[in-house]
């Protein structure tokens, strides 16, 4: 995690101190459900509870110290919880393995990253749509292959990227829910020596569903998942991220960064206004995508486990959940901010000597009766000049002056097929479908 592109209520998951409350409550819930169930003292749990209630401080530099000797996390804990609460303590973890603890934890800790990353997802949604709404008839040309193809509106491309944060959104309620599972289930997840009692009481008191069957762990086919939805996540982020890079191009300038006043661009060169905030987005999301390999990779463990998921779960749990809250947050902060330069999209738009319009001519000369071939023909013919001008050239014009044309098409039919305003008529209900 680097602290540059971490935000406080999301790393604050991922200290120490939170991991360790998190491994209290768990071997607390669980030590009062054996007591309820007459394995262990009910005292136990009651002086563990007893002991948490005074909201003791998490002693995180005493705990490692004793790791350094037992070279085990959980042993660690447990023997300065020990320290801390007494003779009743020898009975926690009573017929529990340590990943009953770290795999119960980590949903925990996931499950809260989550919950950050939905109220992101939704403030970037508030965004989208407002500069969508705000941009509905906005008019700007629509490019595939990076060149210039059919007039859209602005509005429409934030409606689409409105749409597809709704659908990340969606996935990641999805994600959530495989991921947030308890498993207090013993060595190799036959409960042996435990209860299922214990587990459900655990999963019940922590908010989890239980684990239908575990080995040693929680099958990590639920962590791909969710990382690999978090990873998803990251590409309509960039997506987003290149639409702008692009669109604040010097020859493009359709859009740009909000630009601060104090804000330098360049060491070098006084006069450059730089997309920085969308160029850090996509190495954001890059990072965040290569989370999602070693995730896929942990699925396949050794039998009922071996330890090969475990340091890299210790990476990419804070990293890609830190990363990806504080890249929405980014984004959410472009968008609202974002400059918008109409004046320059519709002179983008016009560029082109109406090339724009080529399909409608085609459509009309093909329903007055010239075929396809033909049609394409002469509008390619008309087309190509203008484009070897760079637009000097109007389209129009050179329709007009072209006589297998105006044998089909009359000045005013032609001039009809040139109207902006046509391209528009199904914005709304495309709103609609997206805003309902």
């Amino acid at each position: 995690m680097v602290p540059r592109y971490a935000r406080p209520q999301m790393s604050a998951i991922w200290e120490a101190e939170a991991r360790y409350r998190i491994w209290f409550e768990i071997e607390a819930h669980a030590t009062t459900k054996l007591g309820q169930l007459g394995v262990v003292p009910e005292s136990a749990g009651k002086a563990l509870w007893d002991w948490w209630e005074t909201n003791p401080a998490i002693d995180v530099e005493a705990i490692d110290a004793i790791e350094a000797v037992t070279k085990h996390d959980v042993i660690a804990f447990l023997t300065w919880v020990s320290e801390q609460v007494g003779e009743e303590a020898r009975f926690m973890h009573q017929g529990m393995t340590s990943s009953d603890v770290l795999d119960t934890t980590l949903a925990i800790q996931l499950a809260r990253a989550s919950d950050i990353l939905l109220e992101d997802l939704d403030l970037l949604l508030a965004a989208l749509k407002k500069r969508a709404e705000e941009h509905k008839y906005t008019p700007t040309i629509g490019r595939s292959h990076g060149i210039h193809a059919e007039p859209v509106t602005f509005g429409l491309k934030l409606a689409q990227a409105h749409a597809e944060f709704r659908r990340c959104r969606q996935r990641l309620v999805n994600a959530r829910a495989e991921i947030a599972t308890c498993a207090i289930s013993g060595a190799v997840g036959t409960f042996a020596n435990i209860n299922p009692a214990v587990e459900a009481h655990v999963a019940e008191r922590l908010g989890l569903a239980v684990e239908p069957v575990s080995t040693q762990v929680i099958p990590r086919d639920r962590h791909a998942m969710y990382f690999a939805t978090l990873a998803v996540i990251a590409g309509s982020i960039e997506r987003l991220a290149v639409e702008i890079r692009h669109l604040q191009r010097t020859e493009v300038l359709e859009a740009e960064e909000y630009f601060s006043p104090g804000q330098k661009g360049s060491s070098a060169m006084p006069h450059k206004r730089n997309p920085i905030l969308t160029e850090n987005l996509t190495g954001q999301a890059r990072m965040i995508r290569a989370y999602a390999l070693p995730a896929l990779e942990n699925v396949a463990l050794w039998h009922e486990r071996d330890i090969s998921h475990s340091s890299v779960e210790r990476f990419i749990g804070p990293d890609a959940t830190i990363t990806l809250d504080f890249a929405l947050a980014r984004l959410t902060g472009v968008v609202d901010k974002l400059l918008v330069y109409p004046e320059r999209m519709q002179a983008n738009l016009d560029r082109m000597g109406g090339l724009v319009h080529s399909q409608r001519v085609l459509l009309a000369l093909t329903q007055a009766g010239v075929s396809r071939e033909d049609a394409y023909a002469i509008v390619q013919r008309n087309a190509m000049k203008v484009w070897e001008s760079d637009g000097r050239l109007s389209l129009l014009q050179l329709l007009k002056d072209d006589p297998q044309v105006t044998a089909a098409l009359s000045d005013k039919e032609l001039e009809e097929k040139f109207d902006l305003e046509y391209h528009f008529r199904e914005v709304d209900t495309i709103f609609k479908r997206v805003f309902g």
